[in-house]
């Protein structure tokens, strides 16, 4: 990927800049910046992406409670929601107490605070949604802080603007999957425990459906969609015919529920994902390629784990760049200045 492959984000005024000439991240510090916290549009296309996106999520952990059959108490998704909107606030505080600046929830009453809460509200329900902790809820608790937290951790020189790379709510199922083993993944069944057998198969085909029209219209990822179906099926292939895994086996999983909303609601995050339709591609082939590795090492949780590695991947990537400039301009600056020549006069 190439600086010119990625468009600049639309990241609020109080975030941190590269400027022009100086290859250094600082923080704007004018007057008029910190007091001004803009009003999101509300036809604004990233808007409404996270707006759809949340009440698509809502809406299935509903039905999920009353129809699909989630086996996690019912209490739990508000409890997640209560602890990421708190975690939310209190980070965004806090950065705006070091940074000198106004919090990004203020200035426009509720409908500031619902907009800056919307992706909190999607994280805080797919963390609950897709973890599996028996009848302990601060393990999903701890997926919840840390995919919130780590965005102002881990964050990269991106187009001129300092922001997060890893996808938060993958990165922080990987993490309650690592610290706590006990923990698993929500089960397949999970999904249509309760459904008529003459009803499930439609299920994966509406989720499907919703996915792809939203990030279709909306998020333009349909790149990456095609880029990670065609690379899970050609890492599928090349583990067919050269270790002897059975083909159905490495392409059984693709018909899942859980397949279907990794592809269409996690591995598409345009926040921390590219913009351009052919880094959006090498996005979703690389996510695939390091998935099709990971399952020859035997490694469990392995859609988790490749998008984590993709994601850690670019960010470097996007440091390393940022350094190489910054080693340059320094190059350039003290470098000798040649001396200016006199013309001689008659």
């Amino acid at each position: 990927m190439t600086a010119q492959q990625e468009a600049p984000a639309g990241d609020g005024p109080n975030t941190a800049t590269l400027p022009h000439g100086t290859g250094t991240p600082t923080h704007r510090t004018d007057p008029a910046v910190r007091r001004a916290v803009p009003r999101v549009d509300g036809k604004d296309p990233r808007y409404k992406a996270l707006r759809n996106f949340a009440i698509s999520m809502s809406i299935f952990n509903i039905l999920g409670y009353t129809v699909l059959g989630f086996e996690q108490p019912w209490a739990w998704p508000l409890l997640a929601l209560a602890l990421g909107y708190t975690t939310e606030i209190v980070i965004e505080l806090i950065a705006a107490w070091a940074h000198r600046r106004r919090p990004e929830f203020t200035g426009n009453g509720m409908w500031g605070l619902y907009t800056f809460l919307l992706p909190t509200h999607i994280t805080a329900l797919a963390a609950n949604m897709l973890l599996y902790a028996n009848n302990r809820f601060w393990p999903i608790a701890f997926a919840v802080v840390v995919a919130i937290g780590q965005k102002v951790v881990l964050r990269a020189p991106i187009n001129g603007r300092m922001r997060h790379f890893m996808n938060p709510s993958n990165l922080g199922i990987t993490a309650a999957l690592l610290v706590f083993p006990w923990v698993n993944v929500a089960p397949p069944y999970h999904f249509t425990e309760e459904v008529p057998d003459v009803f499930r198969l439609m299920i994966p085909f509406i989720i499907l459906t919703a996915g792809t029209t939203l990030n279709a219209m909306l998020t333009r990822r349909v790149p990456l969609i095609l880029g990670w179906l065609g690379g899970f099926v050609i890492q599928a292939l090349v583990r067919h015919f050269v270790w002897d895994v059975a083909l159905w086996s490495a392409l059984g999983m693709m018909t899942g529920v859980a397949f279907v909303l990794f592809t269409n609601y996690m591995v598409t995050d345009p926040a921390t994902t590219p913009v351009s339709a052919r880094a959006q591609f090498m996005f979703g082939s690389l996510v695939a390629t390091v998935y099709g590795v990971l399952m020859v090492f035997n490694i469990v949780y392995t859609l988790f784990f490749a998008v984590c590695v993709v994601c850690l991947g670019r960010g470097v990537f996007w440091w390393v760049k940022w350094s190489l400039a910054r080693g340059r301009q320094r190059q350039e600056a003290l470098a000798p200045v040649p001396p200016r020549t006199v013309p001689a006069t008659a």
